[in-house]
Formats: C-alpha cells, structure tokens, sequence
C-alpha cells in the first residue's frame, strides 16, 4: 500500500475547498474530512502553504531550484580553492 503525498498545487486546491466549504457554513471538521485528510495534516498544509497563491507556489519553487544550484556552485569554488591552497603549500 502506498501513500502518495499530493502535489503543492493540489494541496493549495484543498485548503482553499475548506474555506469555502466553511465560509457557506459547514462545520470545520465536517469540511476537512469532505476533502479526505485528518485535521493535523490540514494543519500542517495551512502553516506551510497557508496564503499562498499558485503564482506564489511557482516562485518558490523557482527560488529553491536557484539556492540548490547557488549551493553547489558556493561547494564547488570553495572545494577548488581549498585543492589550490593545498597546492600552494607544496611548493614552498
């Protein structure tokens, strides 16, 4: 049995059906079992991608595809200059 998590788009999708489903005048719980998940993970979405827009999701995926690669890049170039510093110390 496998559970397959739901992609970030999806996640905003049900967050955004609770507080519809809750603004017409369902009860809280009721709303969050109508979409199929417990109240803690509900919770847990809502602190993660609570407020968020689709637009929003797209720029934050953007930006964390940008720092991994700034990441590896900073590991590279200090990585180099740690094999020229050790270099160096050898022809003195």
């Amino acid at each position: 049995m496998t559970n397959k998590r739901p992609k970030p788009e999806k996640i905003i999708t049900k967050l955004r059906q609770v507080e519809v489903l809750t603004g017409q005048g369902m009860p809280r719980l009721d709303s969050i079992r109508q979409i199929g998940v417990t109240e803690q993970t509900l919770y847990r979405w809502k602190k993660k991608y609570g407020g968020m827009d689709l637009n929003q999701l797209k720029e934050l995926k953007r930006l964390q595809k940008e720092n991994e690669r700034l990441r590896r890049a900073v590991s590279d170039l200090t990585l180099d200059k740690l094999i020229l510093a050790e270099a160096a110390k050898g022809n003195f």
